[in-house]
């Protein structure tokens, strides 16, 4: 029985595993606070955090060279969803961005930032490293092909972060400086173009009141002085758990998904904030560990991208919550409440325990 259980588990990362529960623990404690102490939602998301575990499990069983096989396949059928949504998908907060199936609404774009990565990975390594024109080509039009249609929902916060995905795993594979150098420069040669022909008045409002949000503080800025001035109040030890003045009195929106670090720096002060930080660079040094230490190229480059692209996605969340990055609506990883996301982040977990499970003992 016991040999049965260990082989069972043999595909989770024990280090990883440890780092996920402890920040999960985190967000319930600060969900809880977050929802005004509503158990309905504690829940909820706990079932959602159970479904997720389990598909963690699953994909961690799945040998790489079948995620590689399967790459093309799952970029193409995300695809297919992304045309769907802005066919058929319902509409929420201005945007159209989910797909409701009756039993369950599901946010498509959040696939693409599992799938993107595989894709981009999978072109890559088809061809010699680092990568030669025609193939970078291919893997940066695997990028763009998403975002564009994610954009147009329009969801430019979750574009970004996908467009970042990619460019994680091509930056990887070994670009040379001097392209990214050119890139930059169209980049910003290209800006102008962006702001008057792609972003939404609201979108532009939101990285000009970055700047100074207090010009408009009851209006676009609103978000970022409320979670300014609760992340501040908690000074270094924070006012208590369930104390937390801006948060229980309802100043900070969006309290339990995107602005939930806003909740938590409030209660638990900047000894809290510290805590989960290490938590979170844990899990990406683990991460990193785990591609520096696999053999496979596609495997190596998965990794990494996977990993780092978690950072990014902390590093968005709080500095936008922090007032250092403008409002673009991404949860904090494992500690916001959600479901698409959750499941999502939990699938990239796995697939980094997979590959875990490969690395040769010294």
């Amino acid at each position: 029985m016991a040999a049965d259980q260990k082989s069972m588990f043999s595909s989770l990362d024990f280090p990883l595993l440890s780092g996920i529960f402890m920040i999960c623990g985190i967000g319930m404690i600060a969900l809880y606070s977050a929802s005004g102490e509503d158990v309905d939602m504690l829940i909820k998301h706990s079932a959602r955090l159970g479904f997720a575990f389990l598909a963690m499990y699953v994909v961690s069983r799945i040998p790489t060279s079948t995620l590689s096989t399967l790459s093309l396949h799952l970029y193409c059928a995300g695809l297919v969803l992304l045309v769907l949504v802005l066919s058929v998908g319902i509409i929420g907060k201005g945007a159209q961005r989910w797909i409701d199936l009756g039993f369950v609404r599901f946010q498509p774009s959040e696939i693409m930032k599992i799938t993107v990565p595989m894709m981009t990975a999978w072109i890559l390594t088809k061809h010699p490293l680092p990568p030669r024109k025609f193939t970078l080509s291919l893997a940066v039009l695997a990028v763009a092909v998403p975002c564009v249609l994610i954009i147009l929902q329009p969801d430019l916060g979750t574009s970004l972060l996908i467009a970042a995905s990619g460019s994680v795993v091509i930056f990887l594979a070994g670009i040379s400086w001097k392209l990214i150098l050119s890139l930059g420069v169209a980049g910003v040669v290209a800006a102008p173009l962006v702001w008057n022909l792609v972003l939404h008045d609201y979108q532009k409002e939101r990285i000009i009141t970055l700047f100074d949000p207090w010009s408009d503080s009851l209006g676009a800025g609103y978000h970022t002085v409320q979670s300014i001035i609760a992340i501040g109040s908690g000074g270094v030890r924070g006012k208590g758990w369930l104390s937390g003045t801006q948060s229980q009195l309802e100043f900070i929106p969006e309290r339990s998904t995107d602005f939930i670090f806003s909740v938590y720096g409030e209660e638990f002060g900047l000894a809290g904030v510290i805590l989960l930080l290490v938590l979170y660079l844990f899990l990406v040094a683990r991460g990193m560990w785990i591609a520096l230490n696999i053999d496979d190229s596609y495997s190596k480059l998965l990794a990494g991208g996977l990993s780092i692209t978690f950072f990014i996605y902390v590093f968005v969340n709080i500095g936008m919550v922090s007032g250092i990055l403008p409002v673009v609506g991404v949860p904090l990883p494992f500690v916001s409440y959600g479901g698409t996301s959750i499941v999502t982040l939990m699938i990239g977990f796995g697939i980094l325990m997979g590959i875990s499970r490969r690395i040769k003992p010294y």
